[in-house]
């Protein structure tokens, strides 16, 4: 028996379209054509991968595919439509975009993970439901086989995009990153929608040098040929060090996964870690993914690298290129304790006070920390942010204080800490001797970065394409806009025993990789943990019988699965990974299903 054909579900979204010059698509116009549908949502650096991973897929198939993104917020400011027309700027994205603030086509489609993304055929069915990263290789070998058959039938119409790009703006900075100060050099800025170090003067207007070609690349070379692809995090090295390997300034090369060395006095650029791949699970610390920020600890006497990409802290010695994990196990989310066990989820920015390290985790909406403790060496603990899924703008005792989605910090002079809490428009400020949490600045646009400099801030407003100055007022505000959480459908189980099941089929002309031990891996937890009573942990197979305790009655399902696959031909076979993380809001209602399927890789042919 052939399995059942799923209808497509026509498109919906009440934010409109982005990308088509203000005319709404849909699937009925599209018939005659492959539609891929790209679930993402602006905060997530996993999104930002599968964007870059499906530039060639679009480049290679441009007259039978058309790419058509649908962005599904996590947080509420995500469901602003003027963020998400930033973010489809701000990232390149070169297809049509569909501003689905409710969800809408979410749930038409079953979604319950970013990235995730469905392949619809020329008759307009439904032919792969896939979710997270690396599966574009096996989404090209699925178009060649299906476009001879549709070539064949004649159901297949070729012709012209229907993308149509918006002007760009013409500022002097253009969504800004990360900021430093340079002895006798200035202000450096890392200008990531222009792709290139910006060396302002002090009135934060005037650019006195700019380091790049200004396109999008990765090329070492002068101040005029170098490339790089959205820089964002800037560190400026110690006197000793600069002189010693040759550069001043060290930059999260984000949109290359690397890290590049800058000589601020005649703007050369040289790569020091990376080669502009993606890190995928086996490859150590070879490679890296999406680094977003770097500072020098001296506590370690090395600089630590904010791996948003797999949710880790890194270090990296300038003398000779080293790198090692300091804290984070790759999966998301937020768990305390040992530095080696500890989740994290998407650290964006670092500063240093002493022996600790502070840092923001942008997807638990956090300010966290890493200390040295001299008896059980690396731990992480946290001082605002709940889970993946509790934002919003709460001001008062840190354990009832919320942020959304913050990017930036820096340390004040009295030993507090500053937050560009990005998504609330607000820089807030954290005393760690009273525990409490206060507001210094509002209307803010998209602040990802400050910086001390006096009696002020300087403030990098990442949409408003600027760097301004706050006033530090000497007692923070109060504001309480009221404990949010994200809109993101819950999904109802019953308690007791539920069949957990990740179904993954390799891509066409390949095969599971079992050549050095099991290719498929599933861990599984929960928040609270009381919520498993039985399944949790690391597993070979992508199924598993868990148990739900009715008595806990809510929480968070962490489900993170692996699978590894290599070509069927060849002496030495291409092999893949694909990998998903999923945080599964879950409510146990009695009589409520007893299957929870969450696809890595489902095909429906």
């Amino acid at each position: 028996m052939s399995p059942t054909r799923v209808r497509a579900p026509e498109l919906a979204g009440r934010g409109g379209w982005i990308g088509t010059g203000g005319a709404a698509l849909s699937l009925t116009e599209l018939r005659g054509r492959f539609v891929l549908l790209d679930f993402w949502t602006l905060c997530c650096a996993n999104c930002l991968h599968v964007i870059e991973e499906l530039r060639p897929l679009e480049e290679r198939f441009t007259d039978v595919l058309v790419v058509i993104g649908v962005h599904s917020p996590k947080f509420v400011h995500e469901a602003e439509h003027g963020a998400v027309v930033a973010a489809v700027e701000r990232y390149d994205v070169h297809h049509a975009v569909l501003d689905d603030p409710d969800l809408s086509t979410w749930r038409q489609y079953a979604v319950r993970a970013w990235p995730t993304l469905v392949l619809i055929d020329p008759e307009g069915y439904v032919v792969a439901h896939v979710s997270g990263e690396g599966h574009v290789a096996g989404l090209a070998r699925l178009l060649d086989e299906l476009l001879v058959e549709h070539d064949a039938r004649g159901t297949l119409r070729r012709g012209n995009g229907v993308y149509e790009p918006p002007a760009a703006p013409t500022t002097t900075l253009r969504y800004p990153g990360g900021v430093a100060a340079a002895p006798d050099v200035g202000l450096v800025v890392a200008d990531a929608g222009h792709h290139q170090l910006a060396l302002l003067d002090a009135d934060l207007q005037t650019v006195r040098l700019r380091v790049g070609s200004g396109t999008r690349g990765f090329r070492d070379g002068d101040a005029g040929q170098a490339q790089f692809a959205e820089p964002e995090g800037l560190c400026v090295l110690p006197r000793e060090i600069a002189s010693a390997v040759g550069y001043d300034v060290l930059v999260a090369d984000t949109g290359n996964h690397a890290l590049r060395g800058v000589n601020l006095r005649d703007g050369a650029v040289r790569t020091v870690a990376g080669d502009g791949a993606q890190w995928m699970q086996g490859d150590g610390t070879a490679r890296l993914s999406t680094p977003w920020d770097v500072v020098w600890w001296p506590a370690m006497d090395r600089v630590v690298v904010a791996m948003a990409g797999i949710h880790q802290l890194w270090s990296f010695d300038p003398r000779n290129g080293s790198l090692e994990v300091l804290a984070g196990t790759t999966n998301e989310g937020r768990v305390d304790g040992s530095a080696e066990a500890a989740w994290l989820a998407q650290p964006s920015r670092l500063a240093v006070d002493g022996d600790r390290l502070w840092f923001v985790d942008s997807e638990t909406s956090s300010l966290r920390w890493l200390v040295l403790d001299p008896d059980e060496g690396l731990v992480v603990d946290t001082a605002i942010g709940e889970g993946l899924f509790d934002f919003g703008h709460v001001d008062g005792p840190a354990d009832q204080a919320r942020l959304q989605h913050p990017l930036g910090l820096t340390v004040l002079p009295d030993g507090s800490v500053a937050v560009a809490d990005t998504y609330n428009g607000a820089v807030r400020r954290f005393d760690p001797t009273t525990g409490v949490v206060s507001t210094v600045a509002t209307g803010l646009e998209e602040p990802t970065d400050v910086l001390v400099d006096g009696e002020h801030l300087l403030v990098v407003e990442a949409t408003g394409h600027r760097v301004v100055r706050v006033v530090l007022p000497e007692e923070a505000l109060l504001l309480d806009g009221g404990q949010q959480r994200t809109q993101r459908p819950v999904t109802e189980l019953s308690p007791g025993v539920v069949e957990l099941r990740v179904p993954f089929e390799p891509p066409p002309g390949q095969q599971l990789d079992e050549r050095w031990g099991p290719a498929t891996r599933l861990t599984v937890s929960a928040s609270p943990p009381e919520l498993l009573l039985e399944g949790d942990g690391v597993g070979t197979g992508l199924e598993r019988r868990i148990r739900l305790d009715a008595s806990v009655g809510q929480g968070l399902l962490h489900v993170a699965a692996v699978a590894a696959s290599c070509d069927k031909v060849g002496e030495h076979p291409t092999c893949h990974v694909h990998q998903q993380d999923w945080g599964v809001p879950v409510t146990l209602v009695a009589g409520g299903p007893t299957e929870l399927e969450l696809p890595l890789r489902g095909v429906s042919r």
